[in-house]
């Protein structure tokens, strides 16, 4: 038998076996298709949901790291304004135990050099003392005689009475 039409074309019998494979497991095909498609979209919404936790993570660590930085730059602004105060006090204290020592060793040497003049004052006095009572005893000696010496004394006695009156008033 030998058929003539459109059923004699072998491409037909190609387009109906189609047909009847896609009726036949194209419903399977399908679900199979769709699960697949279905596991890979589900896939990639586990991955963007993956990347979206680790983004905040990263959003997190950065703001936390940005916080210990501010942190960390904040101390140092106070350790460095604290060493400056430290500094400025220590030098404060420098320039006054400076003044102080400078102030106590004028004041030594002021009081060694009024001791040296008093000694020195003290000095010449008794030299001035020592030469006077030698020139007096000279002077005594060489225009002193017994007549002058009683008229002296003479005078002397007769100004007592006045100058004890002196001293009792």
């Amino acid at each position: 038998m030998h058929w003539s039409g459109p059923l004699a074309d072998p491409e037909t019998w190609v387009a109906i076996a189609f047909v009847i494979f896609v009726l036949l497991f194209g419903s399977k095909l399908w679900e199979a298709l769709v699960g697949m498609l279905d596991k890979r979209a589900e896939a990639v919404r586990a991955e963007l949901a993956e990347a979206a936790r680790l983004r905040s993570e990263a959003e997190a660590m950065l703001q936390d790291a940005r916080a210990r930085r501010e942190q960390a730059v904040a101390d140092a602004k106070r350790l460095l304004e604290g060493a400056t105060a430290e500094a400025a006090r220590i030098a404060e204290a420098a320039a006054a135990e400076a003044r102080s020592s400078a102030q106590r060793r004028e004041r030594m040497a002021l009081d060694r050099i009024a001791a040296a003049e008093k000694a020195a004052v003290t000095a010449v006095r008794l030299a001035a003392t020592e030469i006077a009572t030698a020139a007096a005893e000279r002077l005594i000696r060489s225009e002193l005689d017994e007549k002058a010496d009683a008229a002296l004394v003479d005078r002397a006695i007769a100004s007592l009475p006045q100058a004890l009156s002196r001293r009792a008033a």
